[in-house]
């Protein structure tokens, strides 16, 4: 599903701009790259507020309609007021078809509750890592990309290398020869004195 967010070019521009336009309801921001010029744009705040506590929202092509004109995008970068429920300014860039990008994608993790080192040794799934940074072209961005804990035993760790990408998708850190931990199993010192004992 292709999230669409709808806005309008911004003629006005500048920090009192930004402030007249904040208080109408609306965001500021800008679209840039793709060899093209950047564009002052204007959000609804309350549609964006709301789409920024969507995962996907973060790691995902987007479809950028400016003035009717769709463009696939990024999410880039955004601010937010300090203490207030304010979202004050928002960058998006454009996507190319044939370049490959950089993105963060959220890591999903799966059979936790399965894995041996759970299950016989009452250990706990401790995620190291909740997202991760690809290199990919645009068609093949995945939402999130799920993490199989089901084998792990008391101890041992998955990493990067082990897992399952999707077709043209690779981590950054591999291709950098970084090889990080993702997830591992904790025995916690109770739960290991009590197993212990029971084996006495």
């Amino acid at each position: 599903m292709t999230i669409e967010i709808i806005a309008d070019k911004r003629e006005l521009q500048g920090t009192s701009a930004s402030r007249r336009l904040r208080h109408t309801g609306r965001i500021p921001g800008v679209v840039y790259g793709a060899g093209k010029d950047a564009v002052a744009i204007g959000l609804e705040h309350k549609a964006i507020y709301f789409l920024l506590k969507n995962e996907a929202f973060h790691a995902s092509i987007l479809s950028l309609a400016i003035d009717g004109k769709k463009e696939q995008v990024l999410l880039r970068d955004y601010q937010v007021h300090p203490y207030k429920q304010q979202v004050l300014h928002i960058d998006f860039q454009r996507v190319s078809q044939t370049e490959k990008i950089h993105m963060k994608v959220p890591l999903h993790f799966a059979n936790a509750e399965n894995a041996p080192g759970v299950k016989l040794s009452h250990g706990i799934a401790s995620h190291i890592m909740t997202e991760a940074d690809v290199s990919c072209l645009a068609k093949n961005l995945p939402e999130f990309i799920e993490v199989d804990l089901g084998n792990l035993l008391a101890g041992q760790s998955v990493h990067l290398s082990e897992i399952k990408l999707p077709m043209g998708v690779e981590f950054v850190d591999l291709t950098h020869g970084h090889d990080h931990a993702v997830a591992t199993i904790v025995v916690p010192r109770g739960a290991k004195e009590a197993a212990e004992t029971a084996a006495e």
